[in-house]
């Protein structure tokens, strides 16, 4: 693991608390993005090296609407960036992490991402996450 590539805030209002954020980092949010396979609209704001993720549900059904409404708005994941994911998912795996994916999906802002289940990270849910190429 390189270094925290983001951590992921659930919102229940995007706008509102893109509002907040800007005011709060002093710093415009540079990105919006509807990631539709995830029922889930972001929002990325750049902070030195590492970004905040707002995560906001656009369906009931949503791991985000579900997190709210069992645990409140809050951090959701913390992210790390990896050179490579796939090796990092078998190290993890090996190593007798529990993993929610098996194999890497596409995420937001351009990344492959894998989640590692909070029962085997001491609670806190885990995301690996790898720069696309553009091979």
């Amino acid at each position: 693991m390189r270094k925290i590539e983001h951590l992921g805030l659930a919102v229940e209002n995007m706008d509102e608390a893109i509002k907040t954020f800007e005011i709060l980092l002093n710093t415009p949010c540079y990105k919006l993005e509807e990631v539709i396979s995830e029922h889930v609209r972001t929002a990325f704001f750049q902070v030195g090296e590492s970004k905040i993720e707002l995560l906001e549900a656009t369906d009931q059904a949503s791991a985000i609407a579900k997190f709210i409404a069992k645990k409140g708005r809050g951090i959701h994941h913390i992210a790390f960036d990896v050179e490579n994911i796939e090796a990092e998912i078998k190290r993890l795996s090996e190593n007798g992490f529990e993993l929610i994916h098996q194999i890497p999906k596409s995420g937001a802002d351009n990344k492959l991402i894998a989640f590692l289940h909070p029962k085997s990270t001491e609670g806190i849910l885990i995301e690996l996450c790898q720069e696309k190429t553009t091979d």
